[in-house]
C-alpha cells in the first residue's frame, strides 16, 4: 500500500482482515450465504441456526462438515459447510426456501419481514432467575473486550463479541468482519458445549446494537446485550417487548440503558432524570 502520513509518502506492506463467503447448508439443501471471516466456520454455521431456532441443544446437531466447493473440478474451498440435523429434529418452516445472501454488516438482508425473524425463544428471558450487575462491572467490560481482539490488533479491521459471566469473568471472545458473524460463533460454541441457554451471561459487542443482534441475544437465552455504540429503534423494541437488558454507548464510566433496566443495580441517586 501507499501511506500518507502528514505529507510523507511511502510504501509498505500491511495485513489486511480475510473476508470470503460461507455457504450455508441445512441436511444438504442451502440455506444461506453470508460474507465471513474464516475460523469457527461450524460454531458459525450453528449459531446462526440457534438464531433461526433450529437447534436448541448439542443433541440436536448431528454433523457439521466442510462440502465439495462451487469450483469447476468440485474441490473442497473450505467455503461451504452442511449441518445435519438429528433425526426428529422439526425444521420451522422460516428457514426453507430462503436462500439469501447475507452481507457481513446486515445479517438481515433478504429476511421477508420483522414478524419473520421474531422467532419465539426456547428460553424467555423473563422465565429466568434475576441477574444483576452493577454499572462498574459493565463500564469495565470494554477494555477486556478489546484486550482480547487479537487479530484486530494486527488490521484494526475486525468486530468482536464477548460472553461475560455476570461476575464479569470471561467465558468466551470471538473476532469477524460482522458483529452478527462474531455472535453466532459464540453461540454456536456454546451449543455444541451443552451450555445453552446463556441465561447468566452478559454479551458485549463491538460497534452498534441492531435488531438482529438483539434477536439473536434472546434466543441463545442471553439477558444482558451491551455495546460500545448507538442500538436501533427496533433492537430497543425487540428488547422491551422480550424482557431483554440493552445497554447502549458503554463508554468509560457512561452508558445508556435502553430497555431492562430492572438488572442493573442502580442507586437511588443516580436515578434522576
Amino acid at each position: 500500500m501507499i501511506r500518507i502520513r502528514d505529507g510523507v509518502v511511502s510504501s509498505r506492506p500491511d495485513t489486511l482482515v480475510a473476508e470470503e463467503p460461507l455457504e450455508i447448508r441445512l441436511n444438504g439443501k442451502p440455506l444461506a450465504i453470508t460474507m465471513r471471516t474464516p475460523g469457527d466456520d461450524f460454531a458459525l454455521a450453528a449459531g446462526f441456526l440457534v438464531s433461526e431456532g433450529v437447534l436448541a441443544s448439542a443433541s440436536d446437531l448431528q454433523n457439521i462438515v466442510y462440502c465439495a466447493g462451487a469450483t469447476a473440478d468440485g474441490s473442497n474451498t473450505y467455503n461451504v459447510v452442511d449441518v445435519r440435523t438429528t433425526p426428529g429434529v422439526v425444521i420451522p418452516d422460516i428457514t426453507l426456501e430462503r436462500n439469501v445472501y447475507t452481507t457481513s454488516s446486515c445479517g438481515l438482508c433478504g429476511k421477508a419481514s420483522l414478524d419473520a425473524v421474531r422467532t419465539t425463544t426456547r428460553w424467555p428471558i423473563s422465565d429466568t432467575p434475576p441477574v444483576r450487575v452493577e454499572p462498574e462491572l459493565l463500564a469495565s467490560l470494554p477494555d477486556r473486550l478489546r484486550e482480547g481482539q487479537r487479530v484486530f490488533d494486527r488490521t484494526g479491521g475486525l468486530h468482536a463479541a464477548a460472553l461475560f459471566s455476570e461476575a464479569g469473568e470471561l467465558l468466551d471472545i470471538r473476532e469477524d468482519v460482522g458483529r452478527h458473524n462474531a455472535v453466532d460463533k459464540l453461540v454456536g460454541r456454546a451449543l455444541q458445549n451443552g451450555d445453552l441457554p446463556l441465561s447468566r451471561t452478559i454479551l458485549l459487542v463491538s460497534g452498534r446494537a441492531s435488531f438482529e443482534l438483539a434477536q439473536k441475544a434472546v434466543m441463545a437465552g442471553i439477558p444482558v446485550l451491551a455495546a460500545v455504540s448507538a442500538p436501533s429503534s427496533l433492537a430497543v423494541d425487540l428488547a422491551a417487548e422480550t424482557g431483554l437488558t440493552l445497554v447502549g454507548f458503554l463508554r468509560g464510566a457512561s452508558m445508556n440503558v435502553y430497555a431492562g433496566e430492572n438488572r442493573i443495580a442502580l442507586r437511588a441517586a443516580a436515578t434522576q432524570g
